[in-house]
């Protein structure tokens, strides 16, 4: 929930950007109204879920209303230049007819398959977290695993046994699980047949692979840094900056996450610390802990991981130090920003937090 009182200060300012980084000046001249409705629904939405309704189904219920403010918009207001844009897009395509009004009539039902598996993904996962005969089943699922050699040997400073020895393994109520039921479901719905959807689940296994050892290797290290006092001794040299530790949270996230690709092992590598180094200093541990995953959040756009993806995804196989180039300095600013934000937030902003 901190982390939705946090981003959202930094998000109705996104599609500003990428109107920017896509059509500089002009294109911010003449699409800038719909870029800031967008934007601000999705912060005022992010906030919202965040505080009231789900943690998990933040983002997709901020971005489901972003979209839906979009439509809206667009039956009462055309950006400027909209008809020099559409020759442009006739020029490129070497056709008589827009690329959208070549690919059919948008019908209610085709808009309906196309939100699906979004509005499925909102519907399973407010079940599994918000009803409570479901949280109640799905927890009872979770198998206990005494880790073998660890369990019990290990104390903390205090000399108490630590529980984190304990593995649960959530095979049925982890949110993996649940998105894995999501896809069955969208497969059926979308009649997709097993051999391809097995075939396409397993291009992507092989597609993330390094990625999956990545995580699990960052994984293994958090727990042995842990486990061993390593995270809380560092967080309390940390500490030694005093109360402008708050400034600086959001750089270990960023760094963690712009490495290894991955906000869950940020978190993972440099919670503990964070927790640690704000309970020395005094400032509130958990907003410290949030400040590591919204550092994480602009962290993601320079991390190798998320830029062959992108670079993939549009054709820029190879570019990827290009697209860096071009990114690093927002990421920098963006990261400037969360900094003063999570500081301020520590004294002078602290009504904002829930």
């Amino acid at each position: 929930a901190y982390v939705g009182h946090q981003t959202p200060l930094l998000a109705f300012i996104v599609p500003l950007f990428l109107v920017f980084l896509a059509d500089g000046k002009r294109g911010l001249r003449e699409t800038w109204p719909i870029a800031l409705v967008i934007g601000i629904v999705f912060a005022i939405t992010q906030w919202v879920s965040a505080t009231w309704i789900s943690v998990e189904l933040t983002d997709i219920i901020a971005s489901l209303c972003g979209l839906a403010a979009a439509v809206i918009m667009l039956r009462f207001w055309q950006p400027k230049g909209g008809d020099e844009a559409r020759e442009r897009l006739r020029a490129e395509a070497g056709e008589n007819e827009t690329p959208a009004r070549a690919t059919g009539t948008l019908t209610a039902a085709r808009t309906w398959m196309a939100l699906f598996p979004y509005l499925l993904v909102i519907v399973i996962f407010s079940v599994a977290k918000l009803f409570p005969p479901a949280v109640e089943f799905l927890s009872a699922s979770d198998v206990k695993i005494q880790w073998p050699g660890l369990h019990g040997n290990i104390v903390n400073s205090d000399g108490e046994i630590v529980t984190s020895t304990i593995y649960s393994l959530s095979w049925l109520s982890s949110p993996g699980t649940l998105l894995l039921i999501c896809g069955v479901i969208i497969a059926i719905v979308y009649r997709v047949g097993f051999s391809d959807s097995a075939s396409i689940y397993g291009k992507n296994l092989v597609k993330m692979r390094f990625s999956i050892l990545t995580v699990a290797s960052v994984l293994a290290l958090a727990y042995v840094m842990n486990q061993s006092g390593q995270t809380i001794t560092i967080g309390h040299w940390i500490a030694g900056t005093g109360a402008a530790f708050a400034f600086l949270s959001p750089i270990l996230g960023w760094l963690g996450t712009a490495v290894t690709g991955s906000d869950t092992s940020a978190n993972a590598l440099f919670a503990t610390l964070q927790q640690a180094a704000a309970e020395r200093v005094g400032i509130d541990p958990t907003l410290l802990v949030a400040a590591n995953t919204s550092g994480g959040v602009v962290g993601k756009m320079i991390s190798p991981q998320n830029l062959t993806i992108a670079a993939t995804a549009v054709g820029l196989v190879n570019k990827e130090s290009e697209i860096f180039r071009k990114v690093i300095w927002w990421s920098l600013g963006l990261l400037a920003a969360m900094c003063l934000i999570v500081g301020l937030q520590s004294n002078i902003l602290a009504w904002m937090l829930p």
